[in-house]
């Protein structure tokens, strides 16, 4: 068996493609424009690189994209007067944080200042709370697509034994939460876990969310399984420099799988796209206007 290939890259073209196709239609129907506000403190090489991006791809779906750059040492209470003054701005409808924050922020108590409804990073505390009680929330944007993913794949998921290993707030509760939300019998593993290998082989989804190079072989996958490959891992190559790779050792798991994300272009692709479709979402919300569909969770 050779297994599928999911190709992040694509689909989350294909996302964008749908958010610029319904952002176009806000424009001329209701005169309305998307607005998503990045947040960056500090200089650190990986955050302005992830920045840059979020706002090419902001602008390049027709949205407005609005950079705060502030120095390392900006104190709280001005990054948090910042943070009010895009609350109370109707132009804004998504607010994203960059983390991580320099380590004199509070990184909670800044998360918990945004307008829960522009929380377009779905990781307030209220969003949080509303995720996990399947009432409408803002979702965090990793798990977001791949549950799209996963969806697009396997169709319905309801009855499907799928195991997260992972417990972080980030990807792997709320992705637990999501899979519970389409019906999934689901186990959170992690490094406690006993048995895990067995653990894993049992389940129809597998989705790696641990940040630990190659942890999880193809002898722990069952035939068959989806499996969605979250971590991003930097390794050394035998005759030097480095190369990406997942949290699954891609080579033996996908001769045992039925479909696999690849790393990189699986998931990585599909978080920026998720924070337009969120942003998108949470400017339809805020003019009571219908969300987009196939775009939310």
């Amino acid at each position: 068996m050779s297994a599928e290939i999911i190709d992040g890259k694509a689909f989350a073209a294909t996302v964008r493609e749908k958010v610029a196709t319904h952002v176009a239609r806000l424009k001329e129907e209701a005169g309305i424009v998307p607005g998503l506000a990045v947040v960056l403190v500090g200089e650190d090489p990986a955050s302005q690189v992830y920045v840059r991006s979020k706002g090419k791809q902001t602008v390049e779906v027709g949205m407005n994209s609005y950079e705060h750059k502030l120095a390392a040492d900006t104190s709280e209470a001005d990054l948090l007067a910042l943070i009010t003054q895009l609350n109370n701005d109707p132009a804004v409808h998504g607010i994203l944080v960059q983390l991580p924050l320099p380590g004199h922020l509070n990184e909670d108590l800044v998360i918990n200042s945004i307008d829960p409804a522009k929380d377009v990073d779905g990781f307030h505390i209220s969003n949080v709370g509303l995720l996990g009680t399947g009432q409408k929330s803002m979702v965090p944007c990793t798990p977001l697509g791949c549950l799209m993913m996963l969806r697009d794949h396997l169709g319905s998921l309801s009855g499907l034994n799928a195991v997260v290993i992972g417990r972080s707030n980030i990807v792997g509760k709320p992705m637990a939460n999501l899979l519970l939300g389409d019906s999934c019998t689901v186990t959170i593993a992690h490094s406690r876990t006993r048995d895990l290998a067995d653990v894993v082989r049992r389940a129809d989804i597998v989705v790696a969310a641990v940040g630990r190079a190659e942890m999880v072989p193809g002898d722990w996958i069952g035939p068959g399984a989806t499996v969605i490959d979250v971590g991003i891992n930097r390794i050394d190559k035998p005759g030097g420099g480095t190369r990406l790779v997942g949290d699954v050792d891609f080579a033996s798991a996908s001769a045992v799988a039925g479909a696999i994300t690849p790393v990189p272009g699986g998931v990585g692709p599909m978080t920026i796209a998720c924070l337009l479709a969120n942003t998108l979402t949470a400017c339809c919300r805020a003019n009571g206007l219908e969300e987009p569909e196939g775009l939310t969770a």
